[in-house]
């Protein structure tokens, strides 16, 4: 291995151009390779298809980022990467933010764009929460698909997303459902796709706290309130009495793992 290169940003870590020049540790090629698995599993992406990436600035989408622009260099099919974010105009990230973002996915030679757009429907409810937050943001980047043609929409939902999103559907609406690792819409028209719904949330921190990648701090005022976020502590406690607490409650849903797509 090469002698990694310190990152420009923050001197306690290494700059994310080490994965990209292949100076990677053993268990950075793991997480890329099961990125890989997740995708294949579940019939997630095939030769020249075009893939719209929903960025958030977080971790896990720039990690979902990095692990499908370095998958394309070993496979015989090849695909495009698009990535957008929307930015909040009520909650903007700040603009020193921009250019690392830009610089980014420049790097991994992904075209990217940040949007801004209104956070709150015309109409605020009273009850306005993380939901509705999430499904104004889901409503914006699904017109963005259909306007341009884009058929699939990666997002960055992990291991740690589906169990968690199990316990709040089974707990708060008793129903045991979850998210799928592929989410048809319009009869077909568009599919969202969790190529890291096989991933552990670890993994995605270990990347962070390792890497200089240009994570953006939350600037969503719920982001440590939310039932999420209490949610996490108590499947942490439930996987310390079983390390795979989280693959049972995948595995009893029964994914299908031959999805077919038109």
């Amino acid at each position: 291995m090469k002698q990694p290169v310190a990152s420009e940003y923050d001197s306690s870590k290494l700059s994310y151009k080490n994965i990209i020049d292949g100076n990677m540790n053993p268990w950075v090629m793991r997480f890329i390779k099961d990125v890989g698995k997740g995708i294949n599993d579940f019939d997630m992406i095939r030769d020249k298809e075009n893939i719209l990436i929903a960025v958030s600035g977080g971790k896990d989408s720039l990690a979902l980022a990095l692990a499908l622009s370095l998958r394309r260099r070993w496979l015989p099919i090849t695909y495009s990467l698009h990535a957008v974010m929307i930015n909040w105009i009520e909650h903007p990230i700040e603009e020193s933010y921009r250019p690392r973002l830009e610089k980014y996915f420049r790097d991994l030679e992904i075209d990217f764009r940040i949007i801004d757009e209104p956070q709150f429907p015309t109409t605020i409810p009273e009850n306005y929460n993380c939901y509705i937050c999430a499904r104004n943001r889901r409503r914006i980047l699904f017109e963005i698909a259909n306007r341009e043609g884009y058929r699939q929409i990666a997002m960055g939902h992990h291991l740690d997303d589906l169990v968690e999103t199990t316990m709040m559907n089974l707990f708060f609406r008793g129903d045991f459902a979850t998210m799928n690792p592929v989410q048809e819409f319009f009869d077909g028209d568009l599919y969202v796709i969790r190529p890291m719904i096989e991933i552990h949330e670890s993994t995605l921190i270990r990347l962070a706290q390792t890497y200089d990648l240009p994570v953006i701090k939350p600037v969503c005022p719920y982001d440590q309130t939310n039932i999420r976020s209490q949610i996490k502590p108590i499947l942490k406690e439930i996987c310390h009495m079983d390390r795979f607490a989280r693959e049972h409650v995948m595995n009893a849903h029964k994914l299908d793992c031959r999805i077919r797509r038109d």
